[in-house]
């Protein structure tokens, strides 16, 4: 178990002791804080002495936003870098804002040009590399940022939300790819600023999207001399992340934690949101309505991988929230509501349902296991056929998340709550497909390939304690379709690298939205994003044609249609099954005010206050 060892005052801190040497080391780290990098925030509105400590599940693999993908680097880098647009922290369902844009974008009448106007006077965080000048922000460095992504050389899981999208990259990406050098600098028709603060991206088909993706992370902008001159061998800037965001990385020990400190110059933002249906919105609103943001002066992330030591760290008030699961939501909530154990102390609950789907993938380029033809989709369907979602809901999630069927959750545009999978739970016919396709058992009771050649199944996951329940319950699985299954594991970064490289053979993913549309779904099994977010290397070139059309339509009842039809398609080839979408079920310290998950937003600090 980890131990945690900050505490809520700085000056607390000081007077208690550390029992060991990593509390020794945080004591001088934090000294160092106190006295130069907190002395300097008398002038912003956060207050150093309004330490906020959190967790991640999971270690963060850097905070370059081109250069990773995954959840948790993203939500630190929001601390860091800005978007165009952003999202209303109380509005449900989840409405655009602008962010460092002046406001939202001015689309033509054929939705092929999108105007967008940046604000004025946004600042880079200090860096050496501007000589001692205050860097602006500017359209400048949107386009380029946008460019970065698209830089075959960059090899950016992001790809996918700019491929194709503007008129001319393609080009421009066709020809780094022969000659191993990408042209920030030619002039291209997709992405056109007339002057500093006005961007201007022509698009090669009307995209509905497009908004919501210039409110994900990866199209933050970054400082083109940051990147060149602090960027490594693969062309990121993993450690160094200088934006124009309301935090700065003062402490990084990677895969252990962080510590983030509000700058002393960021321009903030007077809290004014307004109250929706929830009944709590309301007491949010009376708690931060007209407080200059952010009031958190410090963030302490660590990273805390088991549930029971996150747990004991909120009971020991070492966390500020902790979002339940496994075992400890089965005890701590009972009825949708908090024990009166826990209820007494004051903490109080935020529930709701993530906007994730957790899937199960196989390598579609498999030997065993993968491809079209008919005796590996059967031997696919039969495993899918022989796992039961409600079991696993009930069993390793100890029923704290929702059954899927459906490529999208619930909760995005584009969901349909009355689709039924067509791949029922049943063992026995899922040994009766197996028979079928002559995939026989052997002596040893376990069945062989249809060419006589052993079967076993390899499941990757990382070592987790859920994850390891889930490689139990798998096993489970296996055992009563006779086919041998084993186990790889590795640490969370690793597996991201290993799933990009199509080195996964079957393995479970959670994937929690990006943007509030159900493409954000369908695109993870889309054959041109391989390589980036479609882990499971799967092609199904009915899929693909499907997919593209949908990208071209708004929101409505033809757009729906197609859905159903990819969802269809993949149930077909059963090149992947969506299993469930978790319960978000985040209990937070009495002391915090002003907390509610958001679907999208993952940086509470940004939006809450301490009370002192």
């Amino acid at each position: 178990m980890r131990t945690l060892l900050l505490n809520r005052d700085l000056t607390d801190i000081k007077q208690r002791p550390f029992p060991t040497k990593i509390a020794i080391h945080t004591l001088l780290t934090l000294a160092v804080l106190t006295t130069s990098t907190l002395s300097s925030l008398a002038t912003s509105a956060a207050d150093p002495n309004k330490v906020l400590r959190t967790y991640i599940p999971a270690a963060e693999t850097g905070f370059d936003p081109v250069a990773t993908g995954d959840l948790y680097s993203s939500m630190i880098q929001t601390s860091f870098f800005e978007t165009l647009y952003s999202y209303d922290y109380l509005a449900a369902p989840a409405k655009l804002i602008p962010l460092t844009a002046a406001a939202m974008p001015e689309i033509s009448a054929d939705g092929l040009t999108y105007t967008i106007r940046i604000k004025k006077g946004i600042y880079f965080n200090d860096d050496p590399v501007f000589k001692g000048k205050k860097r602006e922000l500017s359209a400048y460095d949107y386009a380029y940022s946008f460019k970065r992504i698209l830089d075959p050389n960059l090899h950016s899981r992001s790809t996918w939300m700019l491929e194709n999208k503007f008129q001319g990259l393609s080009k421009l990406v066709d020809e780094a790819k022969k000659t191993g050098r990408f042209n920030y600098d030619a002039a291209v028709a997709g992405i056109q600023t007339p002057d500093r603060y006005t961007l201007v991206l022509r698009l090669t088909q009307p995209d509905f999207n497009l908004a919501m993706m210039l409110a994900h992370t990866p199209t933050s902008a970054v400082a083109r001399e940051v990147i060149e001159k602090y960027k490594d061998n693969r062309g990121y800037v993993m450690g160094r992340p200088i934006g124009t965001g309301a935090y700065e990385l003062t402490k990084w020990v990677p895969g252990s934690r962080m510590i983030l400190t509000a700058r002393p110059d960021y321009r903030g933002y007077i809290w004014n949101f307004k109250a929706g249906a929830d009944p709590e919105d309301k007491k949010i609103v009376a708690q931060m309505q007209g407080k200059k943001m952010p009031q958190i002066g410090v963030v302490d992330i660590q990273v805390i991988d088991e549930y029971q030591s996150q747990w004991l760290a909120f009971k020991q008030k070492q966390l500020d929230w902790v979002e339940l699961n496994g075992d400890i939501a089965s005890m701590v909530i009972k009825n949708g509501k908090l024990n009166a154990d826990i209820a007494k102390t004051g903490a109080y609950l935020s529930h709701s349902v993530d906007p994730e789907i957790m899937y199960t993938f196989w390598n579609g380029p498999d030997s065993v296991i993968g491809g079209t033809s008919k005796e590996k989709v059967a031997l696919r369907r039969a495993i899918a056929m022989a796992f039961s979602k409600q079991n696993y809901i009930e069993v390793v999630m100890n029923g704290n998340a929702v059954a899927a069927n459906f490529l999208a959750p619930q909760g995005v545009v584009g969901y349909d709550p009355h689709y039924k999978s067509s791949i029922p739970y049943s063992v026995p016919a899922a040994n009766l497909l197996l028979d079928q396709f002559n995939y026989k058992k052997g002596s040893d009771g376990y069945r062989r390939q249809p060419n006589g050649q052993a079967l076993t199944i390899e499941y990757t996951m990382t070592p987790r304690s859920d994850d390891l329940k889930s490689a139990e319950f798998w096993k489970r699985t296996f055992d009563q379709i006779g086919i041998r299954f084993k186990t790889q594991t590795m640490q969370f970064p690793d597996y991201l690298k290993a799933q990009k490289q199509c080195k996964v053979q079957m393995g479970m993913q959670r994937w929690i939205a990006d943007y509030p549309d159900a493409d954000n779904f369908f695109q993870l099994f889309y054959s041109k994003n391989i390589s980036s977010s479609n882990i499971g290397c799967v092609t199904i070139p009915q899929f693909d044609a499907l997919y593209e059309r949908s990208r071209s339509l708004p929101n409505g009842a033809e757009r729906d249609a197609l859905y159903q039809k990819m969802t269809r398609l993949t149930e077909a080839y059963t090149a992947i099954t969506p299993i469930l979408s978790r319960y978000n079920n985040t209990v937070v310290q009495p002391y915090v005010i002003g907390f509610k998950a958001h679907p999208i937003l993952k940086t509470p600090w940004l939006y809450v206050d301490l009370k002192k």
